[in-house]
């Protein structure tokens, strides 16, 4: 009944099944009902991800202690359409101003994308929102509370800690940046993802011939293996 008649609630569905004979709690029906965007309101937030995907950017930031305890602030701009870290970098102190001028610094001439999602942040402010208006990039806030809204980018960011922040210790603002510069350039060009069926953001060739071989990243924390006509050290594996 649920397929069948979009417009109709639990309610509505409980009385008609009255009305066959068959005597169930209204709660049993709405605990079984399909979830589903109101009609009304248009399309649901998974189907406008569905349907834009190839047009949409995230965005968050992500808080990283230095070894005198410092509080530093990285900037996650990301394109969900392939997962690519577009942007990354750092600040001791984020405003709508910085922000504004790392969307300009994200997206150069006609590279901005329709869409931005972004948390309720104070920090995206007026400075920030005025931006985007003026590259041509609809601002989308999720919903408040709604972190899975964001989930892609909260999903790198997970990413950011398990695989990089979590290991190594931070000195300072430049240093942090480096890191991230160079785990970004890792995963986009190498770290294979289940979504993009095991390849990685920016394309990676499958390699059939040559000894294999193993190059550092971040100093060991991972590798990017790769093929060579002739091994030159002791990488090889």
């Amino acid at each position: 009944m649920a397929r069948e008649n979009v417009l109709w609630g639990a309610p509505r569905i409980h009385g008609e099944l009255l009305k066959l004979g068959i005597a169930i709690a209204q709660s049993t029906v709405a605990k079984y009902m399909p979830r589903r965007g109101d009609p009304a309101r248009g399309q649901s937030w998974r189907a406008f991800l569905a349907n834009e995907i190839d047009g949409i950017a995230a965005i968050d930031l992500l808080t990283v202690p230095t070894i005198l305890f410092d509080q530093l602030h990285a900037l996650v701009v990301l394109s969900l359409d392939r997962r690519r870290i577009t942007f990354i970098t750092a600040t001791d102190y984020p405003t709508a101003l910085w922000l504004a001028q790392q969307i300009r610094e994200a997206f150069p001439w006609e590279t901005a994308p329709r869409f931005l999602i972004r948390d309720n942040d104070k920090k995206y402010g007026e400075a920030f929102r005025r931006t985007l208006r003026a590259c041509g990039i609809r601002d989308r806030p999720v919903a408040p509370r709604s972190p899975w809204q964001n989930g892609y980018v909260e999903r790198v960011i997970g990413s950011i800690r398990r695989e990089c922040l979590d290991h190594v210790i931070v000195w300072n603002e430049a240093h942090l940046r480096a890191i991230l510069r160079a785990y970004a350039a890792y995963y986009n060009a190498s770290r294979t993802h289940l979504s993009l069926r095991k390849d990685a953001p920016d394309g990676r060739a499958i390699e059939r011939d040559g000894e294999i071989v193993a190059v550092r990243v971040l100093g060991g924390l991972h590798h990017r293996y790769g093929r060579c006509a002739k091994a030159k050290d002791s990488n090889i594996r």
